[in-house]
């Protein structure tokens, strides 16, 4: 108060909180971090190498088993043995889809069918890639099996209009020596892709929600250390 009775205006200025003096947020530094780090994407360098390899195989193998077949005489036998009574080379047409599914239904409507089908598949697989979150390296391998396999027997559909198979398995079922349906390489690929699809389905993985709490949690208390010492660095000035 001064000589008139009069009280002095609060300085309004230093009443007014800084905003620039504020304590960082756990959701701002969270957010901040994100900026800075850029999301992870899986290397697409590996899926076409491994893709085209994969699809390489397939298509040499069968165009082995189609030319070698094909050049043999009539009547002569079609089979190459390459372990005896387990597995032989033989030449097979498959119109159908695995396990000759479909084989009897009309050209027209089957055709269009397994082309769609493939088509469908290899978008599915190549978006997934695309979700692939780090530590998901069994699925990362799984995927380009099974784009190449679709891939190599989608090839053949429009090619020949059917599925060149050659790889014939025999066992033993009841005592009596049993072919498993006739396949080729891209069967095998597409089979141990999902084998490892299914494998990365029971990995154990922290869960997404976990991760962004641990990171809140840590920006919490940077913040809490920031805000403890400015009032420290107040008294010492």
């Amino acid at each position: 108060m001064d000589d008139s009775g009069n009280t002095p205006p609060t300085d309004a200025v230093s009443a007014t909180p800084d905003p620039s003096r504020q304590p960082a947020t756990a959701g701002d530094d969270t957010a901040a971090t994100g900026a800075s780090k850029p999301p992870y994407r899986a290397s697409y360098t590996f899926l076409v190498v491994l893709t085209v390899i994969n699809l390489v195989v397939d298509l040499w193998s069968k165009h082995w088993a189609k030319s070698t077949f094909e050049a043999m005489a009539v009547g002569r036998s079609r089979k190459v043995v390459v372990i005896d009574g387990v597995m032989n080379f033989i030449y097979a047409q498959n119109p159908g889809g695995a396990w000759g599914m479909l084989q009897r239904v009309d050209e027209s409507v089957r055709r269009p069918f397994f082309l769609a089908v493939s088509v469908a598949a290899i978008v599915f697989i190549v978006s997934l890639y695309r979700k692939l979150r780090p530590g998901q390296t069994v699925l990362k391998w799984g995927l380009p099996l099974v784009l190449g396999g679709a891939l190599g027997n989608l090839i053949d559909r429009i090619r020949f209009g059917f599925v060149v198979d050659f790889i014939d398995v025999v066992y033993s079922w009841g005592g009596h020596a049993t072919h498993w349906p006739t396949f080729n390489v891209a069967d095998v690929s597409i089979c141990v892709g999902v084998v490892l699809m299914g494998i990365d389905m029971f990995i154990a993985r922290p869960p997404k929600k976990t991760a962004v709490a641990a990171q809140a949690a840590a920006a919490a208390e940077t913040t809490a250390a920031a805000s403890a010492a400015e009032p420290a660095a107040s008294d010492a000035g």
